[in-house]
């Protein structure tokens, strides 16, 4: 166990002091307690640590907005406990955590399993509505609905008590924090990137997992070089607490198969192995466990990013999306023609490049204004759209309602009146759990 300042995360160890050590990273909402049926196999032959993400498990509740904020968060914990090189496997947002480790430090990942995990994981809009509705209702639908999204229906009905234990789990984690985690997994996406991941990865998926299932496990597949998949029969995104018996024989199997060699400190370069080049289809596919099979995919052919600074314009809509959400911005993008094509541009580049990307207010206090000048102005049908972004910038209900009371004093009672109408209306569709 360990004492956690700001910049670090809870962890403990098990095994052997000697062993190589392998980490095991958690989805968003459980504790490293998801791992407890792997570690008696595990610490045969590693030094197993596991992590708690911020405000989870009675970890310190200091959010870490990125993904690549939790990356440093767990070197610098690994830093001051002399870890240098480990093998990882991490489950959904741990999975990102495990990508993102091997596309910016390469020289620390021995090998890489990763658990229903994605490039990208839905859409930005989907966690932001999350964290809409966690500011508003607090973690209970969350917890509530856990059980649906984690396990299969006849497990849940079979394991009531791993079922409470589930929603416990997130209803005893910080909101912030929670919150925040829905923003690291908003932003993520390495789509673009997978084909510079260079150590030896285990994708693995439950057969029936909904929020990140086979699909997204194919994509990670054909796009990192040295992959293989393995789909777990009758589980869904929790698989190593709904088949834990599988997921550890195919850990065991990948991390004793597929460690790959340090760097040579004398060159600064790996000594690997020559690998064959993976066919499309491979006619003699290695033998399967009888967990689910394991079969390989052909990489895909991945454009290079363009580098150099982007132009306003590009910086306005990444801002744009972020704030009114991709089904906005592509309903008003997909309308504009030769007319209005240029009007679009003209928001994007210097609204939303410009103003709203500018560093000197935050974007808490950007909508307080923009709602403010919408309702001064009669400008009803944009109010409902940034009342959305406001709430989407962090502006609770309640802090919406005082912005509202405070335009009818200097923007009259009946400018007020209708905003209230728009507002109430846009709060309750937004705030209200999905059952």
């Amino acid at each position: 166990m360990s004492e956690t300042p700001s910049n670090t995360l809870q962890y403990r160890f098990d095994g052997p002091e000697e062993a190589p050590v392998l980490i095991l990273g958690p989805s968003l909402g459980t504790t490293w307690h998801m791992w407890d049926r792997q570690v008696p196999e595990l610490i045969k032959q590693w030094r197993v640590f596991r992590f708690d993400l911020p405000g989870h498990g009675g970890a310190p509740a200091y959010p870490a907005g990125s993904v690549t904020d939790l990356t440093t968060r767990l070197l610098a914990t690994l830093e001051a406990l002399g870890v240098q090189r480990f093998g990882y496997a991490g489950c959904a947002l741990g999975g990102a955590v495990g990508i993102e480790l091997a596309l910016r430090h390469p020289e620390r990942l021995a090998s890489l399993a990763l658990i229903a995990a994605s490039p990208r994981f839905g859409t930005p809009d989907e966690f932001r509505q999350r964290g809409v509705i966690v500011r508003t209702n607090g973690l209970d639908p969350m917890a509530r609905t856990a059980p649906e999204r984690w396990f299969t229906g006849g497990f849940a009905a079979a394991q009531p008590a791993i079922t409470e234990w589930a929603v416990q789990m997130v209803r005893t984690t910080d909101p912030g924090c929670y919150i925040a985690a829905c923003e690291a997994l908003a932003s993520f996406d390495v789509r673009a990137e997978l084909g510079r991941v260079g150590v030896p990865t285990l994708v693995l998926v439950g057969s029936d997992d909904q929020v990140t299932g086979p699909a997204e496990a194919r994509t990670l597949v054909a796009g990192i070089p040295d992959a293989r998949l393995a789909v777990v029969p009758g589980a869904s995104h929790l698989v190593p607490v709904e088949q834990p018996t599988a997921v550890t024989d195919l850990l065991v199997r990948h991390f004793s198969t597929a460690w790959q060699p340090a760097f040579e400190i004398s060159t600064g370069q790996t000594a690997l192995p020559a690998t064959a080049v993976k066919p499309v289809l491979s006619a003699a596919p290695p033998q399967p466990p009888q967990t689910g099979p394991i079969g390989e995919i052909a990489p895909v052919a991945v454009e290079p990013r363009v580098q150099g600074r982007p132009d306003s314009y590009d910086a306005g809509l990444k801002v744009r999306r972020e704030v009114l959400g991709d089904a906005h911005v592509d309903r008003a993008l997909a309308q504009a023609d030769d007319f209005s094509g240029d009007f679009q541009e003209f928001l994007t580049r210097y609204a939303w490049g410009e103003i709203w990307d500018r560093p000197g207010l935050d974007r808490r206090t950007r909508s307080c204004v923009t709602l403010t000048a919408l309702i001064a102005g009669g400008h009803l049908d944009e109010l409902a759209g940034h009342t959305r972004a406001a709430l989407r910038n962090g502006l609770t209900p309640a802090e919406i309602k005082e912005v509202l009371l405070q335009a009818a004093v200097y923007c009259g009672v009946p400018a007020a009146n209708s905003a209230f109408k728009v507002a109430q209306q846009v709060i309750r569709e937004e705030t209200t759990p999905q059952e």
